[in-house]
């Protein structure tokens, strides 16, 4: 998939985000780079087969007090060949992608790892 195009997927999985995740974002950018750096592939995957999809960089929500509207914007980072590694349609691109910005969105909201993934297997079931 072209950027552009991976980058307008992005766009849309925000769009379609649940009305009340996505009414309360702020400051927030979300970038698409093509991989992660090997310093964070080592930091955050945790097998030799894991890979990282997306990453949030900030300080959660609940965390953020009225000080807080001075402070540069928290980002998410969505990793494109990743994704498209684990894909082999356009329409798996698509799906993985907003199961990545919704997961990198719950950790903006101070979700851990472990409630994500159960909400995940909750919303499989």
């Amino acid at each position: 998939m072209k950027k552009e195009d991976f980058e307008k997927t992005v766009e849309e999985a925000l769009t379609n985000l649940p009305r009340q995740f996505r009414e309360r974002l702020e400051n927030l950018v979300v970038l698409v780079e093509e991989y992660p750096s090997k310093e964070i592939q080592e930091k955050f995957g945790k097998t030799p087969l894991s890979t990282v999809l997306g990453l949030y960089h900030g300080v959660p929500f609940q965390h953020k007090g009225p000080y807080y509207g001075n402070m540069p914007p928290d980002v998410i980072i969505i990793y494109q060949r990743p994704i498209e590694n684990l894909c082999k349609t356009e329409q798996q691109v698509r799906e993985r992608v907003y199961e990545v910005v919704l997961h990198e969105v719950g950790h903006y909201f101070g979700l851990t790892d472990r409630e994500l993934r159960e909400i995940e297997r909750s919303n499989r079931s």
